[in-house]
This record gives C-alpha cells, structure tokens and sequence, in this order.
C-alpha cells in the first residue's frame, strides 16, 4: 500500500519503521515540527516530510496514497483529506474505546483509578476517537504508574503492535471492524501540563 504517516514522536517514528518492515510504500509523512522525530526518521528513510499545523487538508495528501495512518496526531484530518486517501484514514488511541476519547485517555484512566485500560485501532471519521474499531488489546494499571510509566510499558507497544496487525488485515482486503457503542462512550477534556504536575 502507498501510504501517509500523520503524528508525531515517537510512536510516528515506529509507525514508518513498521509500514516499510512491511514493505509498505511511505510516500510522505507530516508532523508539528521540523525537529520531531518523524521528520528525522523520514528524512533518514528519504522519505517526503512536511510539517503541518492543527490540520490535515487534502491539499497535504498525495495523489495516490490508499491510507493516512494516524499516530500521535494531535491534528484535525479533514474529511476531504481523509477521502483522498483511497481506503481513508485509520489511528491508535490509548484506551479502550468508547471510553476515555480525547486526548488525555491515560491521565483520565490513571485518576479514575481504573485496574485496566488498553489501546484501540480505527477508522477516523468527523468525530473525536469516534469511528470503527478495527483492533484491540488490554492492559493492567498498575497502582504506581504515572502517564508515561503505563505507556513505555505497556500502551506505546501495544499501539505499534495493533497497528501492525490492522495494516496486515487492511492489506489483505480485509476492511471489517466493530461499531463504538455510543451508550458506554466517555469524553473528557484535556489537562494542561502543568496541572498533571509531571
């Protein structure tokens, strides 16, 4: 597949390592900064980079790219982006979706003391961490763990490996996925920084 790298850090960086492990042809990538991490793997990997601002517009996506892959995107992809691409566009959110949408899921699972929590791979559509559901996994919580202990350990692999596992069954045709129940789905807004005092 010719696909699109949206995100940034370093889960970006492992979704590009990850498509062309799988032979996936990379046609370009987008991040916030020139200095992010998937800009610099890119242009090691000589691979199109660009930096984006808080969206994706088609105008950013090539002619003949099958899929945007959205990791650590804290962009908006627009609909007329995300129906450039033939096949869409598909993300990993770090919860167990419906719950926790919005982009502080850890930090909400950490302080509802919640035991579990997991990651999710999906189709994007106009709503926030909303589409299908194509893979998931779960993980424990540990008492201890702080945002960036439970996702070294446990939810920054988990996204690579679901992505791998989405990309294996997109590339195969198989396109079939799980509808979000919307009665058991939560939203929270964002915490700033400098309030998680971490």
């Amino acid at each position: 597949m010719r696909v699109m790298i949206v995100g940034q850090k370093w889960l970006a960086a492992e979704a590009l390592k990850l498509c062309l492990s799988l032979e996936h042809t990379v046609i370009k990538v987008a991040a916030p900064t020139a200095d992010d991490r998937l800009i610099l793997s890119a242009i090691d990997a000589d691979v199109h980079a660009v930096t984006v601002g808080t969206r994706l517009e088609a105008h950013h996506v090539l002619d003949g790219t099958d899929l945007i892959i959205a990791a650590h995107a804290h962009c908006y992809i627009t609909d007329e982006a995300r129906k450039k691409a033939r096949l869409g566009a598909i993300g990993y959110h770090p919860s167990l979706l419906p719950l926790h949408r919005g982009r502080d899921a850890i930090a909400w699972a950490i302080r509802m003391h919640e035991p579990v929590t997991g990651g999710s791979v999906y189709w994007m559509d106009e709503r926030a961490d909303a589409g299908p559901v194509i893979a998931q996994d779960w993980c424990f919580i540990r008492p201890d763990d702080t945002e960036a202990s439970l996702w070294r350990r446990e939810l920054g692999p988990m996204g690579v490996k679901l992505l791998k596992q989405s990309l294996e069954r997109i590339a195969r045709g198989c396109l079939t996925s799980n509808s979000q129940d919307e009665a058991l789905a939560t939203w929270e807004p964002s915490f700033s920084r400098r309030r998680l005092g971490e």
